[in-house]
């Protein structure tokens, strides 16, 4: 196919026109004849069998009908009126119905003639039709099309009102093949397709659209989700060896009296043999010369924070200086007072710094970075501002690294002349096939294990009907002095939501656990931040025994004393914040409770989640299964949905083909690394347009 047909606009092609071609820009995002050409059918409908009007199934389904319309009549009505034809093979009649297009569709209706129609069944009682029916009159030719696994498209409300229906879109798609006399430029190399058995891309992508079998659309599925998946894994590795390439790092060449001071005297607790090897890696990195980039994940309470200091204690016997940035005042605040305590008897200076520091003691801030005087500087985003100058940052630690973005990030990089090593650390597991896919350009570490002596937590689901015993337990667990989490979804009433909101839970709790027998805390994203640090204060000091929060305790936030969790309308979080908000609780000796509290009706993807959440406290397992559920667009947020907007593969369902790439793409480069050789020229020149500005998640060829 020439580059010129490729690029044309796509009212250019036949079929389309001015007026189609705005529709379809504006609808679909189809600019271009390539666009269409990757705009790929979302299912298929088997037009290989024909019913007979008596032995219709008695659901909802698309069936395919030979028969002859028999009447015609337009019926007018309250709401507008409709076209209805009664439509008769030699064993019944059924209604074909038209609700818009009336006049255009009666002129082109013609009596007592065979037509093939097919369309979705609709049931009344025992009548049926179908409305909207594509329609075609017989022949042969139109019989032997008929027989074939036909495409659907995705499509939209207004695309169907002005008369582009699936109909019309595979009419212009043949157009386009029509055209495509030359087919499309490969991709793959010759011994990568035969190695894995795949189709060429022309075919690939003729039988994506028009299959004549299921075997057909296998092989064709097959060779295009390798494709985009091998070439999104391929640029992701190029760029981590252009990285390590690239980037210098400090040489942190010794471990010394910090670290080994720290490690033998002072440590709170043993380390896991997880903790062990990942602080292995990390200062393998720190020795190779080369500029770390990690990704560090560990579920709540894995132990991401004694690892990221003790990997700061080795820079610090460098002689560098360290930041932790985390996304809220409240994370922020909850790391420096966790790592006050461990850097005290060390005598490293540690300040914190966030939106709400007052403009003296900035001012003192700034000076002692500069000066070096200050070794470990905790903090927000504030920690990001060109007014922050370091004398000597070596290491830079992002906390929930999916809260920053890509720009905030390299921000860090220029606080020093040699960019600092990054440890990306996240308590959200992600799942392995996701991680390789966003991250795939990181270094990657997982702490996997739990620290002994942790004791499981007891989930369970309760309803409105529950209340007063849910309210008696909690009063129970505060006699014993436990403290009680209640987490809401809404800070205010949302008419479109009817769940309950935060204030007027707020009220309800004050009036079921009256003063003073019980004192209240309440925290929420709308509050200023003195009057958030004052009221967790007074949770964490014991002042409180009930915390009355939004989803801002969601990370970060520690109370060892905190034994119950009560999440109001759970079947409205995502079962990935489900499990952050459980991991406030279960950190001190005693037992401890997560009670999801729900509606009466649930829809079958909340009682997964919930079920799930009863059975499993494995935040890796628990986030492979919110993968399935809500795809990851959702799982990982609007950061990476330029990414995660994959035309034909699928993280979840394709996570061996992931693998599968991975391996493929790293042994290309081991042999090859700057594709060169004549074999990977079809790689290399694909790579070459992909990094032209065109990016790496839109279409291959």
């Amino acid at each position: 196919m020439s580059a010129s047909l490729l690029e044309k606009p796509i009212e250019y092609l036949k079929g389309v026109g001015p007026n189609r071609g705005t529709l379809l820009r504006n609808e679909l995002g189809i600019d271009t004849c390539k666009d269409l050409l990757y705009h790929f059918p979302n299912r298929y409908v088997d037009r290989t069998r024909f019913h007979n009007i008596s032995e219709l199934p008695k659901v909802q389904a698309d069936v395919q009908l030979i028969g002859k319309i028999t009447d015609i009549r337009l019926i007018n009505q309250s709401k507008g009126k409709r076209l209805i034809a009664n439509f008769q093979d030699a064993t019944g009649e059924i209604e074909l119905i038209w609700f818009r297009g009336h006049q255009w569709i009666q002129k082109q209706l013609q009596l007592n003639i065979d037509y093939i129609a097919f369309g979705k069944l609709t049931w009344y009682g025992s009548r049926c039709s179908i409305a909207h029916p594509e329609l075609e009159e017989q022949t042969e030719d139109s019989t032997k099309k008929s027989a074939i696994f036909q495409p659907v498209y995705p499509s939209t409300e207004k695309l169907v009102n002005r008369s582009i229906t699936n109909r019309t879109m595979r009419q212009i798609m043949q157009h386009l093949f029509l055209e495509m006399q030359l087919g499309v430029r490969e991709t793959l190399s010759k011994n990568i397709r035969t190695a894995h058995d795949l189709i060429g891309a022309t075919d690939a992508l003729r039988l994506i659209h028009f299959p004549n079998n299921l075997n057909e659309l296998e092989k064709a599925q097959k060779r295009l989700r390798f494709e985009e998946l091998f070439f999104i894994q391929l640029q992701l590795l190029q760029k981590k060896l252009e990285h390590r390439k690239q980037f210098k790092g400090h040489l942190f060449v010794k471990v010394g009296d910090l670290f080994n001071t720290f490690y033998n005297d002072h440590m709170p607790f043993s380390l896991t043999k997880a903790q062990k090897r990942v602080i292995k890696e990390i200062r393998s990195d720190f020795g190779s010369g080369a500029q770390m980039n990690r990704l560090l994940q560990g579920d709540v309470g894995s132990g991401k924070t004694i690892v990221a200091f003790l990997s700061a204690l080795i820079a610090f016997d460098n002689q560098m200086q360290t930041t932790i940035v985390a996304p809220t005042e409240i994370l922020a605040q909850q790391h420096f007072h966790t790592l006050s305590e461990v850097a005290q008897p060390l005598g490293i200076t540690i300040k914190l710094l966030t939106g709400s520091t007052k403009a003296a003691e900035r001012k003192v801030i700034h000076s002692q970075l500069q000066s070096g005087e200050l070794q470990l500087l905790v903090g927000t985003h504030a920690v990001l501002e060109p007014s922050v100058l370091f004398k000597n940052l070596g290491f830079a630690i992002i906390d929930e690294q999916h809260r920053f973005g890509v720009a905030q990030r390299a921000k860090l990089w220029k606080k020093n002349h040699i960019p600092p090593h990054i440890l990306v650390m996240t308590a959200t597991p992600i799942p392995r096939t996701l991680a390789m896919t966003l991250y795939g350009d990181l270094e990657s570490s997982v702490i996997d294990e739990l620290p002994p002596g942790r004791k499981p937590i007891t989930t369970a689901q309760r309803t409105d009907r529950n209340r007063l015993a849910v309210n008696q337990f909690i009063k129970t667990e505060v006699a014993k002095g436990r403290q009680v989490y209640i987490v809401y979804p809404l800070i205010e009433e949302s008419e479109k939501m009817d769940y309950k909101d935060l204030m007027d839970g707020f009220e309800s709790i004050s009036r079921d656990f009256p003063k003073p027998n019980y004192q209240i805390s309440i925290v929420h994203g709308r509050m200023k931040s003195e009057d958030k640090a004052m009221e967790m204060q007074r949770f964490a000091s014991g002042k409180t025994q009930i915390m009355v929060a939004t989803t801002v305790i969601e990370v970060g936030v520690n109370i060892p004393n905190a034994s119950v969790m009560i999440i109001e309308s759970a079947e409205r979080f995502g079962l990935s914040q489900l499990h952050q908000l459980r991991g406030r609780i279960g950190r001190g000796a005693d037992k401890s409770y997560c009670i999801l509290m729900t509606g009466n009706k649930l829809s079958n993807e909340a009682k997964t989640r919930i079920n799930a959440m009863i059975q499993s406290q494995d935040g890796f397992k628990l986030a492979e299964i919110d993968l399935k559920l809500r795809g990851p667009g959702d799982l990982m947020g609007t950061q990476q949905s330029g990414i995660l907007q994959m035309r034909i593969a699928n993280l979840s369902r394709d996570a061996q083909v992931i693998q599968q790439v991975r391996t493929v793409a790293t042994q290309l480069l081991a042999d090859d690394p700057i594709l060169v050789k004549e074999h990977n020229k079809p790689i290399a020149d694909t790579i070459r347009i992909l990094q032209s500005g065109k990016g790496i998640w839109k279409y291959i060829s």
